[in-house]
């Protein structure tokens, strides 16, 4: 099977999206001279040039796109080419308009944009294997391409009579029967039982609250059917070049496909990752989804498909990067096990929808700021070579399942206050601050590897899961579980009792006799903390009290529980606490932070024998680092101490190693 390795071939990837088709042919020379002194090695080829290879139905313009591939291997950068099925041309929509995908309302999407494609249709899939034959057969053994990338951010969502028909024979895969299908669903609910099969639909816009089982399936069928089209172009262009690895690119933490499924179906897993400038834990949130990805990845190296050298153009506001954040940004991603770092884009588009997203060479050219900085970035990519292929391990896993997001974004729950990334985001956030190393993983994987195993939030837990999370304390990990945890099964079945009697067991809880959702910006208060979010009425049987509420309706019950190496957190504590509460905890657990004594907004990874150390302050900051190094960028030595400038990074060596 081939991997990431096999287009890195010892070196850290750098580069970006590059659509030469915007472009006059006379400007690729000059491009291809820019990235030489860039230090780009790859570009990724063709994601949106669908219209241009096929100008109308079964036509094919590949001469222009041969020469960008010579070009481009005579120079010595290698290809990421893109199928460009996420961006069907207009005549497709005009001629099928099948193959447009229709909302919730029945109203269609028309072109005029991008990725409107209804993944149900047989057209349209018919097209993209046609276009994608094509391109495998032209360009298969040509010596520029490394990997193939497929479509671009799935994310498109169709409810028209053509996913209905696709929906019901997914349907009927996972439930085999309408009577099995009305159990699961609860249809006995509101009259909703079904007689026929042909009597499903997607939940398109209701009179009320749709039935959030049948909204749950649909999420599901929604990931496997853009899957499928995924799977499909992924087998023409591996049938073709088994030996190129393929991969297609995640939006990071987004709700519209389960990525731990997906992610068992690339060679390569790769992110577009685009922190807000402004957000003071930016840097928290690239690591997050560094981790995310790397455990996608199966602990291994992934991609930076994309990010922004400057400001994006989709934000209410889009800031610029401040000098050095860039740089922070990129090496905090090879630290945290990306092989590649790439933007989009690589040009800055002077016309369309996105002329104001940066790319690598900005409006202001090669002398201008951003185009400075990505030359030290690449610079410094070479010298930091050796990292290529190497991982980044970690003893404390985060929890993260898509079916219980879904679950727990229904219309009619508790509280549209509680956002499960912003409760996983706030977790690791903790974990960030208290500079402990984290993994993701699904709740049934094999968590044994793991000494501490948090559960942020996961309102749905199968049978199977919860059995793991009781095997991983039984065998001796430290469990720490979130709020409206294990409260419903598979189905959305909410369990008896309002919490699985095996957790209920584990945590040492007793009764949980009503949860209490919290106003917006309201808290509640704890011993020696102040909780957000959330609270619930709880009783403990077996459990000690480590916090109890402190007020209110809640005052005397238990707020933090534990039951030996288990423990329950009923509320969102505010990030000091949190932060302090899983510290604690890691510590019984044997887990040591990577470094101690690091002053607030400084990070420190370490990846086989490296260790970076980053500020994502914007004062200048004063790191100790006991014992002796050589900083790989400059080939200084450092022994006990060093400077970082804001945004500063180090990446450190032990001397003699």
């Amino acid at each position: 099977m081939p991997s990431l390795d096999d287009a890195t071939r010892d070196r850290l990837l750098f580069g970006g999206d590059y659509n030469p088709e915007q472009w006059p042919e006379e400007t690729w020379q000059d491009d291809v001279r820019l990235m030489k002194d860039a230090g780009v090695n790859s570009v990724t080829l063709g994601v949106f040039s669908w219209s241009r290879l096929e100008p109308r139905p079964g036509a094919r313009d590949f001469g222009w796109l041969d020469r960008v591939m010579d070009l481009l291997h005579g120079h010595g950068i290698g290809v990421v080419l893109a199928t460009p099925t996420a961006s069907p041309p207009p005549w497709m929509g005009a001629r099928h308009p099948e193959t447009l995908p229709r909302d919730e309302t029945g109203r269609t999407v028309w072109w005029g944009s991008r990725q409107q494609f209804c993944p149900s249709s047989p057209t349209y899939r018919s097209y993209a294997a046609a276009i994608t034959e094509g391109l495998a057969r032209r360009y298969g053994t040509h010596p520029a391409l490394t990997m193939w990338h497929i479509n671009n951010e799935y994310c498109t969502h169709c409810w028209c009579d053509g996913t209905a028909r696709h929906f019901r024979r997914w349907l009927r895969a996972r439930h085999g029967t309408l009577d099995a299908l009305n159990e699961a669903w609860g249809t006995a609910f509101w009259s909703q039982r079904y007689d026929t099969w042909d009597e499903i639909i997607p939940p398109r816009r209701a009179q009320y609250l749709r039935n959030p089982a049948h909204t749950l399936d649909f999420k599901r069928f929604t990931s496997d059917a853009l899957l499928e089209c995924y799977a499909a172009e992924r087998d023409i262009v591996a049938r073709h070049t088994p030996h190129i690895p393929v991969t297609t690119n995640f939006m990071p933490l987004w709700a519209g496909q389960d990525a731990w499924a997906w992610a068992g179906q690339e060679d390569v897993v790769s992110v577009d990752v685009y922190p807000d400038p402004k957000d003071p834990l930016g840097g928290q949130y690239n690591a997050m989804i560094g981790d995310m990805t790397r455990s996608q990845a199966g602990g291994g190296p992934w991609m930076v498909m994309e990010q922004a050298a400057g400001p994006v153009n989709w934000r209410g506001v889009n800031h610029p990067k401040p000098r050095g954040l860039n740089r922070l940004l990129s090496l905090q991603s090879v630290a945290h096990g990306a092989d590649a770092v790439c933007y989009f884009q690589w040009r800055q588009s002077r016309q369309g929808a996105e002329k104001f997203h940066s790319g690598m060479v900005s409006h202001a050219g090669e002398h201008g700021r951003t185009f400075q900085e990505v030359k030290r970035i690449g610079a410094e990519l070479v010298r930091l070579a050796g990292a290529s292929g190497t991982r980044t391990t970690a003893d404390v896993a985060v929890l993260h399942d898509w079916d219980s997001w879904w679950a727990g974004q229904q219309d009619g729950r508790l509280s549209t206050e509680v956002a499960y990334e912003d409760v996983v985001r706030a977790w690791h956030r903790a974990l960030w601050e208290a500079h402990l190393a984290t993994d993701f993983a699904h709740p049934g994987h094999d968590l044994t590897g793991y000494r501490m195993v948090v559960v942020p939030h996961l309102y749905l837990l199968t049978d199977t899961a919860i059995d793991n999370l009781v095997a991983y304390v039984r065998g001796g990990g430290t469990l720490v579980s979130g709020f409206l945890t294990g409260v419903a099964d598979a189905d959305d079945r909410v369990r008896e009792g309002g919490m699985d009697a095996r957790l209920r067991a584990l945590f040492g809880i007793g009764t949980v006799h009503e949860w209490w959702p919290l106003d917006k910006g309201g808290t509640v208060g704890c011993d020696g903390f102040d909780g957000t979010l959330w609270s619930e009425e709880l009783t403990a049987d077996g459990g000690e009290v480590v916090a109890a509420y402190r007020g209110g309706e809640l005052d005397g019950l238990p707020a933090v529980l534990r039951r030996g190496r288990a423990w329950y957190v009923s509320t969102l504590p505010v990030p000091w606490a949190l932060r302090d509460l899983l510290a604690r905890v890691a510590g019984e657990a044997g887990v040591r932070p990577v470094l101690d004594g690091l002053p607030a907004g400084v990070e420190a990874v370490r990846r086989a024998g490296l260790l970076f150390v980053l500020n994502h302050g914007r004062e200048p900051v004063t790191v100790r680092v006991p014992g002796a190094y050589r900083e790989v960028l400059t080939g200084t030595a450092v022994s006990g101490s060093l400077v970082l400038e804001r945004y500063g990074v180090a990446v450190l060596r032990e001397s003699g190693r």
